[in-house]
């Protein structure tokens, strides 16, 4: 069974350039699609082809299916692969490209839809036996339902967008009196982000850490999981720092939360690579959060310690191929981490911090890899997300891997008008004491910006 002619990449930024390297090496033509204001990027320099499908705005562009599935026609493309973000899980996407008949790939349009309504997961995934914080199964339509069941499982709690993802389409009510307008803030918030206003309530953790396990399945009945990664730091619900072994986790219990995700991608009918979230309370108990449905950002995480390339996973499960290994075939060695480059500035809330770079090295060294599109002269875009680059590191113990990305960080040079960068802020994160004794929770980020405000 061969693998595609030609795959039009239906994204930006440096997770394009991230499928047009894997397609490269599997002999595959590749067709990018850009606006009007990534008219120079990267992946439009490397690609086979180039196709301009919008003006700068994403709503005209990169989130235009018609523009996409007319790009890729156009082309003589006959598969899309969506990268993360923008289209990633909008089944209607997947099914306009089997209507068109072009090969997908990811899930199925009807289990993207499935899992990507928070509610709807949840219920399956209880179904199969996964753990859940306390909380709704089902939307919640009024204020009084939602009030009731906040009553019931006590406070803090957290109302979440049932159609939300990207950490946004949620807020955190700490006490009774604030309910209700944060239930109606909340409800309008997933009306304007997701165009679904639906919410439900579940438990808030709030010293947590945030674990995930990546799965891959084909379709032919097969899953396997590749281990998990630790995602506790974050920003605004948004990861900064990923790595794997999650520390002080055994090993026996990640294959347990595993052998978990594996039975729920199963039961959902899941096909290509996704991962399962989890929060960890403080007493040790993991809590199904939802699912991804698309390639993560951090993936280079989990490549680095299973040695395999999930992207090209990816590809050939999505042209048929079972998947290459069993779950005994699936070995992880050492420790990885990655960090990632924001044009943001730390010291104002992590605000995004467009301009143009004048200075862009990126650093090298053993076992140090930089997925990036950024490059000196390169114009950072006001009008998509912040990401310049991922730093990522691999080192046989965790102590080895944080000493190579702090020296790795203190290497990356970014210098631009108007620009700055998270990178100091992430050496800062690196030498915290908890962090570097693996004693973190997802509080960490709020500790030293305060920290940081307070010594200055």
């Amino acid at each position: 069974m061969s693998l595609f002619q030609k795959v039009l990449i239906a994204n930006r930024g440096e997770i394009a350039l991230r499928v047009a390297r894997a397609c490269r090496e599997l002999d595959i033509a590749t067709v990018a699609v850009h606006s009007t204001e990534d008219r120079d990027s990267a992946v439009v320099q490397y690609a086979d082809e180039a196709v301009q499908i919008g003006p700068a705005p994403a709503k005209r562009s990169y989130l235009s299916i018609p523009a996409i599935v007319e790009a890729a026609l156009r082309s003589g493309a006959d598969a899309v692969h969506p990268g993360y973000g923008f289209l990633s899980e909008d089944p209607d996407l997947a099914e306009v490209c089997r209507d068109n008949g072009l090969s997908y790939i990811g899930p199925p349009a009807d289990v993207i839809a499935r899992l990507g309504d928070k509610t709807a997961a949840r219920q399956l995934m209880a179904e199969v036996g996964l753990p859940m914080l306390p909380g709704s199964l089902h939307p919640l339509h009024t204020v009084a339902e939602a009030e009731q069941v906040a009553r019931e499982i006590g406070y803090p709690v957290i109302i979440k967008a049932a159609a939300g993802g990207g950490g946004r389409g949620m807020s955190i009510v700490h006490e009774a009196a604030g309910f209700g307008a944060a239930y109606q803030q909340t409800r309008a918030q997933a009306q304007a982000l997701f165009g679904d206003s639906r919410v439900y309530v579940e438990r808030y953790l709030a010293a947590a850490r945030h674990v995930e396990i990546q799965v891959l399945a084909d379709g032919h009945g097969n899953a396997v999981h590749l281990g998990e990664r630790d995602c506790t730091v974050q920003r605004r619900q948004q990861k900064l720092i990923e790595e794997s072994p999650a520390p002080k986790l055994s090993r026996e219990k990640i294959d347990q939360v595993g052998e978990l995700a594996v039975r729920g991608a199963l039961a959902a009918g899941y096909v290509g690579a996704g991962t399962f979230e989890f929060l960890l309370a403080p007493d040790g108990q993991f809590s199904f959060m939802e699912v991804n449905c698309r390639i993560q950002v951090e993936h280079p995480v989990t490549e680095l310690v299973t040695r395999m390339d999930l992207v090209q996973e990816q590809l050939r499960i999505a042209a048929g191929h079972p998947l290459s290994v069993a779950q005994q075939d699936v070995e992880r060695h050492g420790a990885a981490m990655e960090c990632r480059i924001n044009a943001e500035d730390p010291d104002r809330d992590f605000a995004p911090a467009p301009g143009v770079l004048d200075e862009f090295w990126p650093p090298g060294g053993p076992f140090t890899r930089v997925d990036t599109h950024a490059y000196p002269g390169y114009s950072v875009p006001a009008a998509y997300d912040s990401l310049l680059a991922k730093l990522i590191v691999w080192a046989p113990t965790r102590p080895a891997a944080l000493s190579r990305m702090d020296r790795a960080l203190e290497e990356f040079q970014v210098r631009g008008r108007g620009v700055s960068t998270t990178i100091g802020f992430l050496r800062r994160v690196l030498s915290d004491p908890r962090f570097a004794a693996g004693e973190h929770d997802t509080t960490i980020v709020g500790r030293l910006t305060s920290t940081k405000e307070e010594t200055t």
